[in-house]
């Protein structure tokens, strides 16, 4: 079977939330439940590390401007690890090259790290706290099941995430003007910072 659909949606869930995805698989592999997890994943180091990361992600993901700030970290972090866990799916299936792998998985890392980074500012305009606890614990928990399922299921669990991917660019462009009303509120919050530092205390 072709390890293509297992590296597409490692790939959109490793733009969601990457650690969780090391994470996942590394367990599957490690107990024995998926022999298409590379050894590498199931490292006790590789385990601990993404289990630790996860936990940092899991809480500054549900606080508000904070998770964006994840998320400008993440921007290059997520394709990478999409890219680079489509690269050892690959070759540990040998049914795909490991560059085209790492090209699918990182690709679609980026499109939906665009996706959640973009949806976050938005969200970063309410007021209110609890949307963002909300969605990220979502995003957590559609990262897990959708991973599991795809583990048994890669070609359904694929065509879910393509799903999700397409109507998540289809939001993002709808909310575009939210966003761009959000980065410009930043931006002067900066310039008033800037120039009350400039201003001598009398």
């Amino acid at each position: 079977m072709s390890v293509l659909p297992l590296v597409f949606t490692s790939g959109w869930a490793s733009g969601i939330n990457a650690y969780a995805v090391i994470l996942l698989l590394g367990v599957f592999g490690a107990t024995g439940l998926s022999d298409d997890v590379p050894e590498s994943l199931q490292r006790p180091d590789v385990l601990i590390a993404a289990g630790v990361l996860f936990l940092c992600e899991a809480v500054a993901d549900k606080i508000p401007y904070v998770d964006s700030v994840w998320d400008t970290v993440h921007t290059v972090i997520r394709p990478v690890s999409g890219a680079v866990v489509g690269a050892l799916l690959a070759g540990q299936s040998g049914s795909l090259s490991d560059l085209a792998a790492g090209a699918i998985g990182g690709s679609t890392a980026l499109a939906s790290h665009t996706v959640k980074a973009g949806t976050r500012m938005a969200v970063n305009t309410s007021p209110e706290p609890m949307s963002n606890f909300v969605l990220s614990t979502a995003e957590d928990l559609g990262v897990g099941g959708i991973v599991t399922f795809a583990m048994f299921h890669p070609e359904a669990a694929a065509i879910i995430a393509a799903v999700l991917l397409v109507l998540g660019l289809i939001l993002l462009f709808l909310l575009v003007r939210r966003i761009r009303r959000f980065l410009r509120r930043r931006a002067q919050r900066r310039e008033e910072r800037r120039l009350a530092r400039a201003v001598p205390p009398p």
